[in-house]
């Protein structure tokens, strides 16, 4: 993905000093990034490939830092609409400056507000899909961050899995689908806490940075009221032994 400026005034008036414009090498869109904050990794793109939004479905990012998701999930689906919630006001400024820079404002909607409060912002059974891209850590685990916004994107700090997995049961229709990218070590957490609220795990796909590597993501998806029946997808292997990316990946990212 290229950090070519954007050639026009209006992208030049979106884009404040310290950031850049990044090509996302998918018909044409762009995203707004700035170092000193949180940039999207491999994870937004593997979780935009491993959803799925069909014809006229609306669907909703929690936690969408800088609008990655929807900004992906447009360019690849034909759905009605595509919304991000985001907590932190600066991330959510950014995303709605992409949105504007790629002028999607009619398809894509950045909402400032509290995971914790989804269902009571939106309403509940509001939409067919639900992505989200959670912090992995739980509350003090690793290293802290002094930059808020890169510790708030990693910890859970101001959300919980709990709250994100409740939140998204009230949100989704009835046999809405709930896909999420984490690690592995929470696994057996996650999938006893999806089923719990209403999210049956039906597919799972383990990522691996090396075929001989034990896997550093997991990919999920949840029915909401489904019957417990979940399938194993193939391992997703991300480089080869020279170190250069898979034939997969490079797919995955328009190369």
């Amino acid at each position: 993905m290229n950090n070519n400026e954007p050639n026009g005034k209006k992208g030049t008036d979106l884009i404040r000093p310290g950031e850049r414009s990044d090509d996302l090498q998918i018909k044409g869109r762009r995203i707004i990034q700035s170092p000193g904050r949180f940039c999207f990794g491999m994870d937004a793109v593997l979780l935009s490939a491993f959803a799925h939004v069909r014809p006229g479905e609306r669907a909703l990012d929690l936690g969408t830092g800088t609008g990655i998701l929807p900004i992906l999930l447009e360019a690849k689906y034909d759905g009605s609409s595509y919304t991000g919630l985001e907590i932190q006001e600066e991330s959510a400024g950014m995303a709605r400056r992409s949105v504007a820079l790629n002028g999607l404002e009619e398809k894509i909607h950045i909402v400032t507000g509290d995971i914790k409060e989804a269902a009571s912002i939106f309403g509940a059974a509001s939409f067919e899909v639900i992505t989200v891209n959670p912090p992995y850590m739980i509350g003090g685990h690793g290293l802290r961050n002094d930059n808020q916004a890169l510790y708030v994107a990693r910890h859970e700090a101001l959300c919980t899995i709990d709250d994100v997995l409740r939140e998204s049961g009230k949100l989704l229709k009835d046999k809405g689908r709930f896909y999420m990218v984490h690690r592995p070590f929470r696994l057996p957490e996650l999938l006893t806490k999806m089923a719990g609220y209403g999210l049956e795990p039906k597919r799972m796909r383990l990522v691996h940075p090396y075929v001989d590597k034990e896997p550093n993501m997991v990919l999920l998806e949840g029915l909401k009221g489904g019957k417990p029946r979940m399938q194993i997808e193939p391992p997703l292997i991300v480089y080869e032994k020279d170190g250069n990316y898979t034939g997969e990946l490079r797919a995955l990212y328009g190369e």
